[in-house]
């Protein structure tokens, strides 16, 4: 008999199993922000994320999916305004999909559109408030903004959902040492 461990893993290693088999996609995800919270092996922890990315993405309608990559490969490149356009038409086809907001608000802030940037920030975390990536996102605004202590509770909030978010041990640190600057 396969434990649930297992069954979680395999459906980690194979993508698609778990909602083939009708787990609802709310339970796939609890249980993977689960093995965000709580494993200390790498390759699980990375396998658990990009499940979680997938979602994250499969949320939005086929089209806006190819919007997502297409304004995500605009970004990349350093093409920021193509990317807005592109997240723009994303977010019309499927403003329920927290990626688009957070996408578009990368796209955002790289013109430096603050404010548009942290009101798409702001949403995607309402339609997703374990959006690990957003809280991040957003806790680089807050910093680049002199919010110090915001910034260190959006770290700190991405941190409890993904202790093991690649970058947040060393940011939490320096978002500390600057909040303390700032209360003193």
């Amino acid at each position: 008999m396969m434990t649930r461990r297992a069954a979680l893993l395999l459906g980690l290693a194979l993508p698609g199993l778990a909602l083939a088999q009708g787990t609802p996609r709310a339970a796939e995800l609890d249980q993977l922000f689960a093995v965000l919270r709580d494993s200390q092996d790498a390759a699980q922890l990375a396998l658990a994320e990009a499940r979680i990315r997938q979602l994250w993405v499969e949320a939005a309608s086929p089209a806006a999916r190819l919007l997502l990559q297409r304004g995500t490969r605009n970004l990349n490149a350093r093409l920021p305004e193509e990317a807005i356009e592109d997240f723009d038409a994303a977010v019309t086809l499927a403003p329920n999909a927290a990626s688009a907001w957070h996408l578009r608000a990368e796209a955002l802030a790289a013109l430096g559109q603050v404010r548009e940037a942290a009101r798409d920030l702001a949403e995607a975390l309402r339609l997703e408030p374990r959006h690990f990536i957003a809280l991040q996102s957003l806790s680089r605004l807050q910093a680049e903004a002199g919010d110090a202590p915001g910034a260190l509770r959006s770290m700190e909030a991405a941190l409890a959902l993904y202790p093991a978010l690649p970058g947040g041990a060393e940011a939490l640190r320096r978002l500390r040492r600057a909040a303390e600057g700032e209360a003193l």
